[in-house]
């Protein structure tokens, strides 16, 4: 099986082009986070077509979170000096918004919303469904 799902940024605005029968191809990378000893980031190049191109070129913007699912594809080409490079990038199937980097921002700089667990009634446990 082939699945690959990712969380991360857009480095830039997605390039969106489109063919002679006016399929949306757009490209973009993906800033994918690292975790543990290793922090850092990965930058995946993806590439999404049709429906999924349009709604990247629409509402995708640099900056902004995207949490998406899709395939590893590979493939190769000659350069112009008669090299073979090889590519890896991921096809987009699925693709959702995260928050936008001015979202997380405001975020963290609001507080967290405050319980007053001290006007909460001894006898709570009893009204409650699950004891």
């Amino acid at each position: 099986m082939n699945k690959t799902i990712l969380t991360g940024r857009l480095t830039k605005d997605p390039e969106t082009k489109y063919t002679q029968e006016q399929l949306a191809i757009a490209r973009f990378t993906l800033a994918v986070n690292r975790k543990g000893k290793d922090k850092g980031a990965d930058f995946i190049n993806c590439v999404a077509f049709g429906k999924q191109a349009e709604f990247i070129e629409k509402y995708m913007k640099k900056g902004m979170k995207a949490d998406l699912s899709g395939r590893i594809t590979t493939g190769s080409y000659k350069d112009k000096d008669g090299k073979t490079v090889y590519t890896t990038e991921v096809t987009v199937e699925d693709i959702e918004f995260g928050e936008s980097k001015n979202t997380q921002n405001v975020q963290t700089e609001t507080k967290p919303e405050q319980h007053d667990w001290q006007n909460v009634p001894d006898d709570l446990d009893s009204e409650l469904p699950f004891n």
